[in-house]
């Protein structure tokens, strides 16, 4: 790819049910995402400055002693305002949403392992003459399995027909309770969250998030495009109790290869895998802005969940 891909998506609460801490989850989550405004990278004078918002939320219930059904549905939302005057068929302001389904099994195995099989459908677009060809279609396969008693590993891939091409990303998931203070957790390369424990209401620590999704442009103007969207945000976070299973948690960071570039529709890819594409001779429309601060807020509801 011209630049190229960064870490698929996936999800602050997680595509696997991740836990934040162990024997809980993020049941539910909402958030809001700004920028600070930023130059462009060429060719035009302003700023251009970014908000938007992450909400997830994260079901599940017993089919067998052994087999779970697990929900887990996303709302992602960008917003990018400019200062510039950018030319005739060109999105401006870029407003994009995805909305993102997974379901599936997840069946404990014999041997205290865990295999996860997915489907995830997902509406991606700007909401303009909405129609089937927002859709895309995916899925998840994984396996876990319990090391000791604080160290749980896995592997697995996750796969998406994106409106650039069919994206594969392989996936090591990690769950580790380091020591009383110290805990880990991560579905790599797409999330990993370094938490310590404060004291009992409080956890400070290191989170990143890679992110790449793509959306069906339907407006008249540019109708048939689409807008990719990348970025891998670095940010230091505090996650405050509230009161009994409400948390508040604040970051700030930064973001690296950042990128709002939009592509007439023929113009695809024949296969990606993180860093990498294949047969990419794409010609971008656009220029997006630059790289910069970023700072999100976000209301959570925590809930001890039994094996």
């Amino acid at each position: 790819m011209r630049h190229p891909i960064i870490f698929i998506i996936l999800l602050t609460a997680a595509v696997t049910i991740h836990a934040q801490e162990r024997g809980t989850k993020d049941i539910l989550s909402l958030s809001g995402r700004y920028g600070l405004p930023q130059e462009y990278k060429e060719l035009y004078n302003g700023k251009a400055s970014e908000t938007g918002m992450l909400n997830a939320l994260t079901a599940g219930f017993k089919l067998a002693p052994r087999t779970m059904f697990a929900i887990n549905v996303n709302h992602f939302y960008f917003n990018v305002q400019d200062e510039a005057e950018m030319s005739a068929g060109i999105a401006s302001p870029i407003v994009i949403n995805g909305i993102i389904l997974r379901t599936g099994i997840i069946q404990e195995l014999g041997n205290g392992g865990k295999i996860q099989l997915l489907v995830a459908p997902r509406l991606m677009s700007d909401f303009k003459n909405l129609d089937g060809n927002s859709v895309q279609l995916g899925g998840l396969i994984s396996y876990q399995n319990d090391l000791s008693e604080n160290l749980n590993l896995g592997f697995g891939a996750m796969y998406n027909q994106e409106f650039f091409g069919p994206y594969v990303v392989p996936l090591f998931l990690l769950d580790w309770q380091v020591s009383e203070r110290w805990y880990i957790e991560g579905m790599i390369p797409v999330t990993a969250k370094v938490h310590y424990r404060v004291n009992e209401g409080l956890d400070v620590g290191f989170n990143h998030f890679g992110l790449i999704t793509s959306y069906y442009l339907g407006n008249e103007d540019y109708s048939g495009d689409y807008m990719e969207r990348q970025s891998i945000d670095l940010s230091l976070f505090a996650r405050q109790r509230l009161f009994g299973k409400i948390f508040i948690e604040g970051m700030v960071g930064r973001s690296f290869g950042r990128g709002y570039e939009q592509y007439a529709g023929d113009q695809t890819v024949k296969f990606a895998i993180p860093l990498v594409a294949f047969g990419d001779d794409r010609t971008v429309k656009n220029v997006t802005f630059n790289d910069g601060m970023i700072f999100t807020l976000k209301l959570i509801f925590n809930m001890k969940v039994p094996d």
